[in-house]
């Protein structure tokens, strides 16, 4: 009868044992996805802090090209039409036709010039950063909950004790951030 009660002593050890260890694998991996799932938001962050200046510069230098002939235009129809003298009003309309060849290279260039196209990319590609920001914040949100799941339900809790595994912080926004970034060409 003592072996039958030894052997049960150490069947029920041995199942402690592998429970631990099984619990603190689990416990580990969780942390592991938690600390990898962060790496992703911040990864989407980096391609934010990448993308958007470029795209605002691109947009940027193309509207300055286009800006700059339609200003050249009005700034000559503007002379034109306050010109006084002949040759007031021929050096206005020498200004106007270089305008005009100007703005012909762009739309030879440009077959049909495109700022407005260009900020609806940069629109949708804002869009489309702070949308992978968000779902890579779910995704983190989400394997913070399941962590911190596994460390507060018992009996892992006791696992997670004896090994400092500690709760993780979710994600939340800073308190500015219910106002939306202005973008400003």
């Amino acid at each position: 009868m003592n072996n039958k009660i030894l052997i049960g002593i150490l069947a029920l050890v041995l199942l402690v044992v592998l429970y631990g260890w099984g619990t603190y694998n689990r416990l580990v991996t969780g942390r592991e996805n938690v600390d990898n799932q962060w790496a992703q938001v911040e990864t989407q962050y980096q391609r934010r802090l990448d993308l958007i200046p470029n795209l605002v510069e691109s947009v940027k230098g193309i509207m300055k090209q286009e800006q700059a002939v339609f200003n050249a235009i009005a700034e000559a129809r503007t002379r034109y039409a306050g010109a006084g003298t002949v040759d007031e009003k021929a050096a206005a309309a020498t200004q106007v036709e270089s305008a005009l060849g100007r703005l012909l290279v762009v739309m030879e260039n440009y077959p049909q010039l495109k700022s407005a196209e260009n900020v609806q990319t940069l629109m949708a590609q804002l869009e489309g950063t702070e949308n992978r920001v968000s779902v890579e914040r779910k995704r983190f949100n989400d394997m913070v909950r399941d962590f911190n799941l596994m460390i507060k339900r018992f009996p892992s809790k006791v696992i997670a004790g004896l090994f400092s595994f500690s709760e993780r912080s979710y994600f939340e926004a800073a308190p500015e951030a219910k106002n939306a970034p202005k973008v400003q060409l």
